[in-house]
């Protein structure tokens, strides 16, 4: 993060344009807001989600039009690229934009004017473009969903936005953060306290939605915490979980939760109660979709296979009958699974 800042801090005050990478909700826009700022131009930052408009009106939200462009065009409107004139304007999920689109996206960046739709006057801009996406940009241009010449055009100065989960040890800065910009929208919300075991257990999720994530389960600690200290449980169950806090929780639990992360335990070596409330149950993927885009559900679906089986494999000693039994598999199937996985049995002597 602190070499992302200083290419922020160098290519701000430069025209160049800037194509940002990165997995959804690591703060493409923050980014590119930070740019904007240290670019200290005088005109407005202008955002627009390339995914979120349907294509057939994606131009004229870019580039305006004139009045009577189209049935229901009773007067000019001005688009996305006149707004931003003499600031900044922010492509969000750029790869999302149809190839016709991107032609005309291309010649606007060559020559620094637009027509509206229905116009045929040439409006001269003061352009500044920073561009976003998720998706891998050059396997586009390699499978000719996108342009090779807009890329190249657009990755001027390319940056990435490195994901949650290469930089958890960010965890406790970026709650205080969010925190204080709840407390700001809402000044009089009772704030939750994360307990030292609490901020173990966030740093060991996964993060697949990225900082936007975090700031939904800090959300979600505001209304089910408010005022409270969190456990390391109460951040598996409650919040990672979206399971409701039991009234009558078992405070021996939370204990254990505690000593366990402060220890650097595993809640593997917890007792079967807390294990057992600990695993996931198939109705906790129903609200998957609410805070991310998308899953790679059968390489999912393998891993918790791949985990299970050498688990079951471990714990019965490397004796495929037992941990068949144990899977609630027949001993062939078992077999067969470890074969098409490349599972092999634990070397226990």
């Amino acid at each position: 993060m602190v070499e992302l800042k200083r290419l922020v801090k160098i290519v701000g005050p430069s025209l160049a344009t800037v194509m940002l990478s990165g997995e959804t909700g690591v703060g493409k826009d923050i980014v590119a807001q930070d740019i904007h700022r240290q670019s200290l131009r005088s005109g407005p930052f202008v955002a627009i989600n390339c995914a979120a408009i349907p294509a057939e009106l994606l131009e004229s939200e870019l580039f305006g039009y004139e009045k009577g462009a189209f049935t229901g065009a009773d007067r000019a409107r001005m688009g996305r690229f006149e707004m931003s004139n003499g600031g900044t304007l922010f492509l969000d999920e750029i790869g999302d934009m149809p190839l016709a689109l991107q032609s005309k996206l291309l010649r606007t960046l060559e020559n620094h004017c637009i027509q509206r739709i229905g116009g045929n006057r040439e409006i001269k801009l003061d352009l500044r473009l920073i561009c976003a996406t998720h998706q891998n940009v050059e396997r586009m241009v390699e499978d000719g969903r996108f342009r090779a010449d807009l890329y190249y055009r657009l990755a001027t100065f390319p940056i990435k936005v490195p994901p949650l989960s290469e930089r958890r040890e960010d965890i406790p800065a970026l709650l205080e953060a969010l925190m204080v910009s709840y407390l700001e929208r809402q000044p009089g919300a009772l704030a939750p306290r994360f307990s030292p075991a609490a901020v173990e257990a966030l740093k060991g999720h996964e993060w697949p939605g990225n900082v936007r994530e975090l700031r939904n389960v800090l959300e979600r600690a505001f209304v089910l915490f408010a005022g409270q200290e969190i456990s390391g449980r109460n951040v598996v169950e409650n919040l990672l979980r979206l399971r409701l806090p039991e009234a009558n929780a078992q405070a021996e639990n939370d204990a254990l939760w505690e000593a366990a992360a402060t220890f650097g335990g595993e809640v593997a070596e917890l007792p079967e109660t807390i294990t057992q409330a600990a695993l996931p149950s198939p109705e906790d993927f129903r609200l998957w979709f609410r805070h991310n885009d998308e899953i790679d559900l059968r390489g999912f679906i393998r891993d918790v296979e791949v985990v299970l089986i050498e688990a079951a494999l471990a714990a019965k000693d490397g004796l495929v009958s037992h941990a068949a039994d144990a899977l609630k598999l027949r001993r062939t199937t078992l077999i067969e699974k470890m074969k098409k996985l490349m599972i092999e049995r634990p070397n226990l002597g």
